[in-house]
């Protein structure tokens, strides 16, 4: 997949989508997916962006071919953890709430559980 064109058919067809479906995701038609996907035309910045943001694809891989195709978004990997752990959502939710804490306030807040519920493993 030398081409930027041959990397987004490969995406579209990884995701099991049509020119039409997957050109409405990005907001351009089904011909101008079809010249993309042919190399007829490079697809715009802005295109690019939405295909990134829109199916959580690698920027890197879809511009030079370089690096993981998907980026796994945070969403993914905290259902991956309720999945291999079997957590329930309020674990998830206190999993996202300690994550979007600085780093002063999760030195404090571990400092903390580690008073209160591990004093004899100190």
């Amino acid at each position: 997949m030398e081409q930027i064109g041959d990397r987004i058919l490969y995406i579209r067809k990884e995701l099991g989508l049509s020119q039409e479906a997957f050109g409405s995701k990005i907001g351009i038609k089904k011909s101008s997916m079809s010249s993309i996907e042919k190399n007829k035309s490079n697809p715009s910045e802005q295109t690019i962006k939405f295909i990134c943001k829109e199916f959580n694809v690698n920027y890197s891989w879809l511009v030079k071919g370089t690096g993981d195709i998907f980026v796994e978004t945070d969403d993914a990997l905290l259902q991956a953890l309720k999945e291999e752990y079997n957590l329930e959502d309020m674990h998830l939710k206190l999993i996202k709430e300690f994550l979007k804490l600085s780093d002063q306030e999760k030195d404090v807040f571990l400092k903390y559980i580690t008073n209160v519920f591990l004093k004899e493993e100190q």
